[in-house]
């Protein structure tokens, strides 16, 4: 291959490559060696490197300072004053929470510091990676970072918002230059940056108080180098757990001022253009985008407006009509601003005529001056020839003042924007040049734009009042903006204005805001300004935006749309262009145009959501928030979020994503994803959480601050939200006159209901518009709502129900609206929404398959897994349908029918009765009954005789109620008519009636129910999570969940308005009621038919009034029955009795009455006196005859295998008494085995209980009490027992519930139908899966009614106990000749007619004390006042203290009895110690004093229907903090007991409710109301108060009510704060049936509030009644 031969050309072309790389190798190292030299020289290293930006040249480990000593004045260190007057940190008072030395370390040799985060000792600013230099006009400073997350330093233009730590420097030094993307520095000073640790959030921010010129250095260390040209390093450090809390640090602990609350108006859509040539066409501009209908409230006019663009005057040619240009805009509600720069013009005006600004500003020697102080400095600006205002001395400022206030009253307008002011000069430094000096030449020079101090501004020796213009330069716009808001108080007064400046610095904020600067039309631009405003936010100026379109350059369609969209969201909304370019206002491109139609779309939006907005400033004003958000301040846990900057966020909720890229094209969180935005469309997404306030827009915020108000709601993933409201005039300076709403809305129990609480926290502003939220949006819902009831809670809680027309569903994108709400702002209301699950399946083991069998929905949702909510629910007109209705005005009768469309009820064993008739009556004006039966067929209908009115309520008008019938599905709606509240809406689906399965659902108004037993209940208040609860009637002690001795089916509910209704379902069925969060009630029951009485209030004692006149209002226990109370099953003989009875005497400890139990009987067989307790008859006469009384207990059963006469048993059989089988199945007695032993035998008590009941154990007959032969039968054998074995005051029957102690009968098999022993449906009852049967009676077991009626027991079962109570009172009435008492165990309504009833076999446990006041409260549901537990608890030893409290506790029972079970310790009072029987007898000794008041209250109790143990809600309704509370209560209305209920406790926090209380101990009122307070409660004590208003009749105490009643009475009186009282007594014989009653009122208050007053030491008016 030939050797390639090369032309000359290439020769020559290679020689001079070779000699020109010499030469280039020759400078390079003459250019090292000498940078190596100058190095060397400062006396550091010298090292080259491959990467030009990394410095060669570098300081030694060694070099800087070294203390030599170290000062601490204390130990928070001591605040120092910056080197100018900044307003706020002047005023600087550190608080600090720890000591300094938590978080700053100082190393000696070399000098550094180091700053630690307190909580972890992480280091997050480390001095120590170099030395500290220090020199006049040179300081340097370097700290190591913990991150790369750097966010601040300004002004400039970062491409990213997240810094370049890759040796990028930034310089700090205003200048008036564009943002056209370099690193030189801008309009602004802020040496400011926020540092995000890690993912955890924690972040702090570094803060550099100097405004000398500056550079800053990001490293990759990461690290950060400081070189300053003057001043002092003055650091002030901000810690926070997110970026957020730093930023709000830095505003609102006052160290630069918290961002100003710019005026409503200022939040409108802008325009503005350089140069519209003359007021002509500014006014086109105006009305052609009026025209278009564009959203737009502010017009603008930059320098073309003056004349010579002189500040101060304006263009009397081209700009003629300016004075009147204000108005112009004014009429259609816009506004107009307009321009001034600093730069003072010294040339004359037109026509040679002074230009007297200038002059009076020369006068006050109001100019920057040379560096003699003296000679104005000339520049050059827009103007010509100019001088610059010396903001920063007073002269200034006043003529400054003056200026403007005189130029006002020329030229009307709304608000300042400021220009040029950073400071500007088109002349280098000066009109004569700069001087060559250290302070125009520094040693060095910061790498500024072009790399000149003076470079298009001032002088660097320029003076100024605060310093030379080298240490001030960069303070001339902040300067200028002091000035200026003085300027605009001093014009505006009271109102707000607005101003906007160029040049900034950290402080300004607090008055004005800012815009980008002179941005460019292009794609760069309009992205870059999104980091822009997120930095300002940091800096503390939320009013901040960027000139949409571009200020320079023409903007393409395509451009400015997107730049529309984006700006729409900018909180400083302004579309503004140069002079020279094509105008860029929307309505230019056409009123059709795409750019106009996508303009008036998202300006519409930000004018919806500018309340929100609004708020939003709010915030940023009072607590230093961020406005428009970076995402990662939200989501910082994220790591994709910290270099997120082409999406930003209002606030929290708000996601904006705007189009940035010609012609560019979200789902799942927490990923990058696609969005298709065609050319109208940018992104918005609302976070879920949010609550946005909203108001239908207008064209500008004048007109749409009339408009109708609303919310967006956006439920999160815990289906709740949040969000606030500030609502003022929008113009008044301050913050004021305003309201202040918070919003919370939480979807309880997955979807089912919603709340949304509108809460007014502050209502100093009234609205002249009069201002309504119309409309509520809610995002997220799944399904439709079944209700939306609104309660305007500040109008005496008035509620409504929605009307369905204005409920919106869509069901599509599960959004909610809720429209036509007229709520009036300013005003507290809770709207509820609810959604129904009822339950198809509520047997066990639902499935798909079942489910959907029975034509129902099988619904699992992700949404329910951590609810109880059912997954098969009933589809919505699952139900039946009105086929006929007939009215008057006494009531309706309806004909329904079932919808055969769907199948049966699933349970082929309980046919389906498809035709059914609805009675509804209207018994009087606060009572109805609805009553839903087969027309075609017989059922059993509860024997329970009602007191019924005998005469209907047909007039409407008197009614408190009216009724409204729905037809598909059938419905009956029960609506109060004083405030709309619908109280029972059974028109949802899932309505059945088949033979042994009945259900029907009802929406509740409120989540507010009480009632429904019995059972044990954790709270008074039911809790409406799905929680069900079975009644029918069982031998079961206390328990969760589990159904206990009696069957109350009542209930009573709160609405929102306070006022209250009770609703009774008279089945005796076994039944469950299950508790919706919608709120809605399901009834289930087995059996009769569904016969409703509703009672209408409207307070809840009035409630349990109407309730008892129906049922029968409770008896009047004798005197003697409310004494203390003792017994014991265990009692070994008499002489154990005896016993306790002297000691008790010997104790002085008050006491009545003495009980024996099953003890006393020979082998538990009624009416048979042990042989043990053959002197018993004898110690009853004896404690009789000291004023005791006695009580026995008696069971129904009757042992059956006696081998001796038993008369009891005998004569039952020959009277034809005893439960039998239906005579078709068999003829013979229904066994069961109860307590009776066999005869002959000797109980092995070691053998197990099962075992027991077989060997031992009768068998036993159950008397049918519904007969009238066996209450005479009864009656029998209760007088024998009296008049031939032994005396007695009062009966105690037990196990009536009926119990059995083998299932069903003896054997355990039950003839007849099987079915009724274990039914279709089984309700959560105790022991469920061994049947209705478990301890009790066959349900196929026949009894028969005083009609002759034949029925079933498993009709009736729930009945025994109420069945059993009227005979044995009927035979204790007559046989003692006395009142008595008889107490019950098995209760039903109207037993307390004849019956008190004590709360069953409860537990030695402390949870029983305060579920014991539950219990008690709901029987005075119930009607039955004389109620109580057992003292210190039935099963298990009792512990000292909890004795003790129970005992004070019980003291204030209405049935007041210590009883302990078989095997346990003694627990009486005098059991104990000599501490606790004090204790005893003091407290009983108050009870004694009380039993006047205590005995009127039975009365009016058994005359009115009035509760006696009364929950608090009850006298205080009004108060909705008294509607939770279960562990205090009132004896009536004036005595409230506030017992301590828990171990160990010496205090007690107790509600005082709404009035003048007194402490019933020391006399002294309390002072509080409507408050929780402490209460000390040592160990004897009890808190007691007494109400003032009332008076309570005593008596002085005695050991027994035989010798108190002997003794005087007295009175009470508690004063109220009106100074009055009043109070009533009712007195008789205490057994007899004979009344007398005494009405009390106080009428002349004495001087002296005092709590004990005789009846003769005071005027009173007593009215005797009877």
């Amino acid at each position: 291959m030939a050797k390639k031969r090369f032309s000359k050309l290439e020769v020559m072309l290679m020689v001079m490559f070779t000699i020109m790389s010499v030469i280039s190798i020759a400078f390079i190292v003459l250019f090292a060696t000498g940078q190596s030299g100058i190095c060397q020289e400062r006396g550091c290293c010298w090292s080259p490197r491959d990467e030009s930006n990394v410095p060669w040249c570098f300081f030694p480990t060694n070099y800087g300072y070294t203390v030599e000593s170290q000062e601490t004045p204390n130990s928070y260190g001591k605040t120092l004053n910056p080197l100018f007057p900044h307003e706020h940190i002047l005023s600087l008072n550190p608080t600090p929470s720890s000591p300094i030395n938590n978080t700053l370390q100082i190393t000696q040799k070399p000098f550094g510091l180091t700053v630690r985060r307190e909580e972890n000792q992480n280091v997050v600013f480390d001095t120590r990676m170099a030395p500290i230099v220090f020199e006049d006009q040179y300081i340097q400073l370097s700290a190591k970072l913990p991150s790369h997350n750097i966010y601040g330093l300004g002004e400039h233009v970062h491409r990213q918002y997240r810094h370049d730590t890759n040796w990028r420097t930034w310089p700090i030094f205003t200048r008036d230059a564009f943002p056209n993307g370099g690193t030189h520095n801008l309009y602004g000073h802020y040496p400011f940056f926020l540092c995000l640790e890690d993912n955890s959030g924690k972040s702090f921010g570094v803060f550099l108080l100097n405004s000398n010129a500056m550079d800053v250095t990001l490293q990759p260390a990461p690290a950060v180098t400081y070189r300053t040209i003057g001043g002092v390093l003055d650091f002030y450090i901000f810690f926070g757990d997110t970026p957020e809390q730093v930023v709000i640090s830095n505003h609102a602990i006052q160290l630069i001022g918290k961002p100003v609350i710019p005026a409503y108006w200022s939040l409108g859509f802008q325009l503005s253009r350089w140069n519209y040539g003359n007021l002509s066409i500014v006014k086109e501009t105006v009305e052609r985008n009026r025209a278009v209908d564009l959203p737009y409230d502010i017009q603008y006019t930059d320098i073309d407006y003056m004349e010579d663009k002189k500040d101060f005057t304006y263009d009397k040619v081209k700009f003629a009509e300016l004075p009147q240009f204000a108005e112009f805009l004014h009429e259609k509600g816009q506004k107009y601003i307009l321009i001034l720069d600093p730069a003072i013009a010294t040339s004359k005006r037109v026509g040679d005529a002074l230009y007297e600004s200038y002059d009076r500003g020369t006068a006050k020697n109001a100019w920057v001056t040379e560096s003699d102080g003296v000679t104005p400095l000339i520049g050059e600006v827009w103007p010509g020839e100019a001088v610059f205002p010396d903001y920063t001395s007073q002269a200034c400022i006043d003529w400054w003042v003056d200026e403007y206030e005189r130029f006002y009253r020329e030229v009307k307008h709304d608000a300042l924007w400021i220009d040029m002011n950073e400071v500007s000069n088109f002349k280098q430094g000066s009109a004569k040049g700069c001087a060559s000096n250290n302070l125009n030449y520094p040693p060095f020079i910061p790498n500024i734009l072009d790399n000149l101090m003076y470079s298009k501004t001032l002088c660097m020796d320029a003076k100024q009042s605060w310093g030379n213009h080298y240490d001030v330069h960069s303070l001339y716009g902040y300067s200028m903006v002091l000035a200026s808001e003085k300027a605009l108080q001093r014009v505006f007064g009271a109102n707000r204005t607005l101003l906007l400046t160029r040049s900034s610095f950290p402080g300004v904020g607090k008055y004005s805001g800012h815009w980008l600067g002179d941005n460019g039309a292009n794609w760069n631009d309009i992205k870059w300004a999104i980091p822009g405003m997120l930095e300002f936010g940091l800096f503390g100026i939320p009013y901040i935006g960027a000139d949409i379109c571009g200020f320079f350059d023409d903007s393409t369609e395509e451009l400015c749309r997107r730049w529309m969209q984006v700006g729409a969201f900018y909180p400083f909304s302004r579309n503004h262009n140069a002079e020279g370019y094509k105008p860029q206002d929307p309505a230019v491109y056409g009123a059709d145009s795409a750019l106009v139609r996508s303009s008036k779309h998202y300006l519409n939006i930000r004018y919806t959501l500018l309340p929100y907005l609004y708020t939003l400033f709010y915030k940023a004003h009072t607590a230093g928030e961020t406005v428009v958000r970076p995402v990662l301040h939200e989501f910082y846990s994220d790591s994709a979020t910290w270099t997120v900057d082409r999406q930003f966020l209002w606030g929290k909720y708000l996601l904006i994503t705007p189009v940035l890229d010609p012609m560019e094209q979200v789902g799942d969180r927490k990923r990058h994803v696609e969005m298709y935005l065609p050319a109208e469309k940018l992104g918005l997404h609302i976070r879920g959480g949010a609550i946005l306030p909203t108001q239908k827009p207008n064209v500008t915020t004048t007109y749409s601050r009339r408009n109708p108000m609303g919310l967006i709601i956006a439920l999160d993933d815990h289906d709740s939200a949040a969000g606030e409201l500030f609502w003022d005039d929008g113009d008044s300076r301050g913050i004021v006159s305003f309201f202040l709403f918070f919003f919370f809305f939480v979807c309880l129990s997955n979807y089912v209901t919603g709340t949304l609480t509108m809460q007014v926290t502050n209502n100093g502003y009234n609205d002249p518009n009069n201002l309504k939220f119309d409309n509520i949006i809610i995002l997220g819902v799944p399904t439709v709502p079944a209700s939306v009831s609104v309660t305007d809670v500040d109008a005496t809680n008035t509620t409504t129900i929605l009307d369905n027309n204005n409920i919106d569903y869509d069901g599509a994108k599960k959004v909610l609206t809720l429209q036509n709400l007229d709520l009036i702002l300013g005003e507290t209301y809770v709207v509820e929404w609810k959604v129904l699950r009822i339950n198809c399946h509520p047997e066990d083991n639902a499935d798909q398959a079942k489910c959907e069998a029975r034509g129902c929905i099988w619904d699992v949702s992700s949404l329910l897994n951590f609810s109880c909510a059912p997954n098969c629910i009933y589809p919505e007109n699952y139900g039946y349908n009105v086929t006929s209705l007939r009215e008057s005005n006494e009531g309706m009768t309806i004909d329904i029918i079932r919808n055969t469309k769907y199948r049966s009820s699933g349970r082929p064993q309980s046919r389906d009765i498809d035709t059914l008739r609805v009675d509804i009556k209207y018994h009087s004006s606060d009572m109805l009954q609805f009553k839903i039966y087969d027309p075609n067929d017989d059922r059993y209908e509860v024997p329970v005789e009602l007191s019924v009115p005998t005469t209907p309520e047909t007039e409407e008008s008197n009614r408190l109620y009216r009724v409204a019938i729905v037809k598909y599905p059938f419905g009956i709606q029960i609506i109060r008519n004083s405030t709309g509240t619908i109280i029972w809406d059974s028109s949802v689906p899932g309505f059945t009636f088949s033979d042994m399965f009945i259900q029907v659902t009802t929406r509740l108004p409120s989540h507010y129910v009480y009632g429904f037993g019995e059972t044990e209940h954790k709270t008074f208040k039911h809790d409406l999570n799905y929680h069900t609860w079975g009644m029918f009637s069982k031998d079961q002690p206390p328990g969760y969940k589990m159904n206990c001795y009696g069957v109350h089916p009542f209930y009573m509910g709160l609405e929102n308005t306070a006022d209250a209704h009770g609703v009774l379902l008279l089945n005796s069925n076994a039944m469950d009621v299950t508790l919706l969060p919608s709120p809605a009630l399901t009834y289930r029951t087995l059996g009769g038919i569904l016969d409703f009485y509703v009672f209408m209030g409207p307070t809840p004692e009035m409630v349990v009034q109407e309730y008892t006149q129906l049922i029968g209002r409770p008896v009047l226990p004798a005197y003697w029955s409310l004494g203390f109370q003792l017994c014991r099953y265990g009692y070994a003989n008499d002489k154990e009795i005896e016993t306790l009875y002297t000691e008790m005497k010997t104790a002085g400890i008050p006491y009545d009455v003495q009980y024996a139990d099953i003890d006393y009987m020979e082998r538990q067989l009624n009416f048979v006196l042990d042989k043990d307790f053959q002197g018993l008859p004898a110690l009853v006469d004896s404690m009789r005859d000291e004023g005791m009384r006695f009580i026995f207990i008696l069971d129904p059963a009757i042992s059956g295998n006696e081998t001796q006469p038993y008369p009891a048993f005998e004569r039952g059989i020959a009277a034809d008494v005893f439960i039998k089988w239906p005579q078709t199945i068999s003829d013979g007695i229904v066994w069961g085995k109860v307590w009776p032993d066999y005869p002959n035998v000797t109980v092995d008590e070691s053998l197990d209980w099962d075992t027991q009941v077989e060997l031992y154990r009768s068998y036993t007959a159950f008397p049918d009490f519904f007969r009238n032969q066996t209450a005479d039968w009864w009656h029998t054998e209760i007088k024998d027992f009296y008049e031939n074995t032994m005396k007695f005051d009062g009966i105690w029957i037990d196990m009536n519930e009926p119990a059995s102690f083998v299932h069903g009968t003896v054997g355990g098999k039950c003839l007849g139908d099987p079915v009724l022993e274990n039914p279709p449906y089984m309700p959560p009852l105790e022991s469920k899966h061994l049947g209705l049967n478990h301890k009790t009676l066959c349900m196929n077991s026949e009894q028969i009614l005083s009609d002759g009626r034949r029925v079933r027991h498993y009709d009736v079962h729930s009945l025994y106990g109420w069945s059993h109570s009227k005979p044995t009172y009927d035979a204790l009435l007559d046989v003692t000749g006395k009142r008595g008492i008889v107490v019950t165990r098995s209760t039903y309504p109207s037993s307390g007619k004849w019956v008190g009833h004590w709360l069953g076999d409860n537990n030695s446990g402390w949870d029983q004390l305060y579920k014991s006041i539950i219990g008690m409260m709901e029987f005075s549901l119930f009607g039955i006042s004389y109620t109580g537990a057992d003292i210190c608890g039935f099963f298990n030893p009792a512990e000292y203290e909890m004795c003790l409290r129970w005992s004070q506790l019980g003291a204030f029972y209405p049935y007041s009895r210590n009883h302990n079970g078989k095997g346990n310790p003694r627990q009486d009072p005098v059991s104990w110690d000599a501490a606790f029987a004090t204790a005893t007898r003091d407290v009983l000794n108050i009870r004694y004093t009380l039993l006047p008041y205590l005995y009127t209250l039975m009365f009016e109790a058994h005359t009115k229907g009035s509760t006696v143990i009364r929950p608090l809600l009850h006298e205080f309704v009004d108060d909705k903090t008294t509607w939770e509370i279960y562990r205090q209560f009132l004896w009536g209305p004036a005595l409230l007991i506030s017992p301590a209920l828990d171990p160990g406790v010496t205090t007690v926090r107790g509600y005082i409710p709404k009035d003048r209380w007194y402490d019933f101990h020391t006399a002294k009122a309390v002072g509080v109301h409507s408050t929780m307070v402490d209460m000390p409660t040592p160990l004897n004590h009890i808190n007691l108060h007494v109400r003032g208003g009332y008076i309570l009749p005593w008596q002085k105490p005695e050991n027994t009510t035989y010798y108190s009643r002997k003794n005087p009475l007295g009175l009470i009186v508690a004063l109220s704060d009106a100074g009055t009282a009043k109070g009533s007594f009712f007195w008789d014989d205490g057994e007899g049936i004979g009344k007398q009653k005494v009405t009390f009122e106080h009428v002349q208050p004495p001087k002296q509030q005092i709590l004990y007053v005789f009846m003769e030491s005071l005027f009173l008016n007593s009215k005797m009644t009877h």
